[in-house]
């Protein structure tokens, strides 16, 4: 694979940074998640990853931390600007500086915020919503006529954190091949989220053929009655994205034979050449609505297929697993690599990782002797717990 003998260090953190390190170990990166004590998870994005329990309060569990990232090739920053510096794991304990020789000059120091380092918002808690609210788009999504909706968390904890990191990373690997050197990766979900929004941000003016218009009646953010999701007579739904003149055609062309062949009758029927004549919208909106809630959704699927009408129906997680070429429930990865494909070893597998699964056998890597190991419990190096219980273990 792609990402072979590469070694991640990944903190445990929520949606984003499991992302990134996801993707690294689905190409053979060796991921490891560092958790802490007493620490539950319900974090699905655990596929191919390894877990150990470190205390880095612990004087011990820190040198262990540290260890681990002074071997490893990224390390993957899930928490607020100054945690790790305040802990000792800041970039310059790692890489060279003109004052000192780091510990691992060529780390690739990954590091996820929600709002960007530098600014009024920096040490402030937030998520996804907020992010997005902040980087502008929020603004212009589709929703009612009172406020925008928000795409659940995938635009700023995925898109603009998760898979801007991961590619930071990778773009900072490429470099380190030509210089030797890493380099820190600041990624901030305010900022990507607006990067990967750049098309309709920059086409949010008023020369735009896009969004010069409130949001809500442009063609890409259901203002067009061509481009939306309908409601069938089943309650499921079918999407329409019949933009360009010829597809267009296509669908009201196939749409307005079905009705005919169902006896439905209106007082007023839409030809092709309607589709741009804005004032004509409400009306092509109501025999748009009103005809595909005549009929359930499998059946205007089948009208459609095999068409250029652009019109599909909206799978459930369910439906959409059964006809993924893979067929599992979880999403295969992609891209594909044609000589070098990622993993799919545990495609089918639905597995929480628990934490410190993998303690020994990462111990054990690192060198750590079993009489070093056995300390580094009693020192609650692995935290509290298990000190205890090795503790009442030796008193027997």
């Amino acid at each position: 694979m792609a990402l072979n003998g590469l070694k991640v260090i990944e903190f445990a953190g929520l949606a984003p940074a499991p992302f990134s390190g996801l993707l690294l170990a689905h190409h053979g990166a060796s991921v490891t998640r560092i958790d802490r004590p007493f620490a539950s998870t319900n974090d699905a994005l655990c596929e191919g990853k390894r877990s150990i329990v470190l205390d880095t309060k612990n004087t011990a569990g820190l040198a262990i931390a540290k260890h681990l990232i002074a071997q490893a090739d990224v390390l993957i920053d899930p928490f607020r600007p100054g945690v790790l510096e305040r802990l000792g794991l800041g970039p310059e304990v790692f890489h060279d500086s003109e004052e000192k020789k780091g510990l691992n000059d060529k780390l690739i120091y990954a590091r996820l915020a929600g709002f960007p380092r530098e600014g009024p918002h920096a040490s402030m808690a937030g998520h996804d919503i907020n992010y997005i609210a902040l980087s502008g788009i929020l603004s212009m999504l589709p929703g009612t006529n009172e406020k925008p909706s928000f795409p659940l968390n995938l635009l700023g904890d995925f898109a603009g954190g998760g898979l801007l990191c991961a590619t930071g990373i990778l773009l900072a690997l490429i470099e380190r091949g030509k210089s030797g050197r890493g380099q820190v990766v600041s990624v901030d979900m305010v900022s990507g989220t607006r990067y990967i929004s750049s098309f309709p941000l920059l086409n949010a003016n008023d020369t735009s053929p896009y969004f010069s218009k409130p949001r809500g009646s442009n063609i890409l953010d259901g203002g067009a009655p061509f481009y939306d999701v309908y409601t069938c007579s089943d309650g499921k739904w079918m999407s329409l994205g019949c933009i360009e003149p010829q597809f267009f055609a296509t669908f009201i062309d196939r749409f307005n034979a079905a009705l005919r062949i169902n006896g439905m009758k209106t007082d007023w029927t839409p030809t092709r050449v309607k589709q741009f004549t804005k004032d004509d919208w409400p009306r092509l909106r109501k025999y748009i609505e009103d005809g595909f809630k005549s009929m359930p959704r499998d059946y205007w699927a089948d009208v459609f297929h095999d068409s250029d009408a652009c019109a599909v129906p909206v799978l459930l997680p369910a439906e959409a697993a059964s006809i993924d070429p893979t067929g599992s429930s979880r999403p295969a990865p992609h891209p594909h690599l044609s000589r070098t494909p990622a993993s799919l070893r545990h495609a089918g597998s639905t597995t929480i990782l628990e934490p410190g699964t993998h303690n020994d056998e990462i111990l054990i890597e690192l060198g750590l002797p079993a009489e070093e190991r056995k300390q580094l419990v009693l020192a609650g190096g692995l935290g509290e717990e298990l000190r205890d219980k090795a503790r009442s273990k030796s008193k027997l």
